[in-house]
């Protein structure tokens, strides 16, 4: 990939998801904010809402924020990666691949860009660049990949961990209730 389409596409995807993440963050761009955020997060099952709110809120933002400036490379792919690994999970994946029948095909198109770029290094138009630190090859690419899914793994094992109780007044099978049957 040539400089000038690194830059262009760190500018783009890592703007992009940072501006999608101040959505959630503080409202920014019509967005939600952070209480419309977690309101979503628990209508996905992604407990505890607060938390995982501002959790992908931070993650996409800075994450995108990381890969504009192709700076900690490959921190910010890994970040969107996950991000979107986890819209995946909870939302897209039960409607197919395609977007218009509301599927994962822009997520995983943010995915494949920000591992490319993990893989390419951000370039010398970067503060890695500008800093000495670049970082690239295949197992950056992977290196992103893992962290991504991983962080993914991670969220949705907690939420799970911290799903409410359909009811907690409910009494189990044999009669007794939640806290006899301890």
């Amino acid at each position: 990939m040539t400089t000038s389409g690194r830059l262009l596409l760190r500018l783009t995807v890592g703007g992009l998801m940072a501006g999608h993440g101040l959505q959630k963050l503080n409202g920014s761009f019509g967005g939600p904010g952070l209480e419309g955020t977690e309101q979503t997060m628990g209508a996905l099952g992604l407990h505890p809402a607060k938390q995982q709110a501002l959790a992908a809120a931070l993650s996409e933002t800075v994450g995108g924020g990381l890969t504009a400036a192709g700076f900690l490379s490959p921190l910010g792919p890994a970040m969107i990666t996950g991000a979107m690994a986890v819209a995946i999970h909870k939302v897209h994946a039960k409607n197919g691949v395609w977007a218009s029948e509301g599927g994962f095909e822009y997520n995983l198109t943010l995915i494949a860009a920000a591992l490319a770029l993990a893989a390419t290094g951000p370039g010398p138009f970067s503060l890695d660049g500008l800093l000495g630190g670049q970082r690239s090859g295949l197992r950056w690419g992977v290196v992103a990949f893992l962290l991504g899914i991983g962080g993914a793994a991670s969220t949705i094992a907690v939420a799970s961990r911290f799903r409410p109780d359909e009811d907690p007044t409910a009494e189990s099978p044999e009669g007794a209730d939640s806290a006899d049957a301890a």
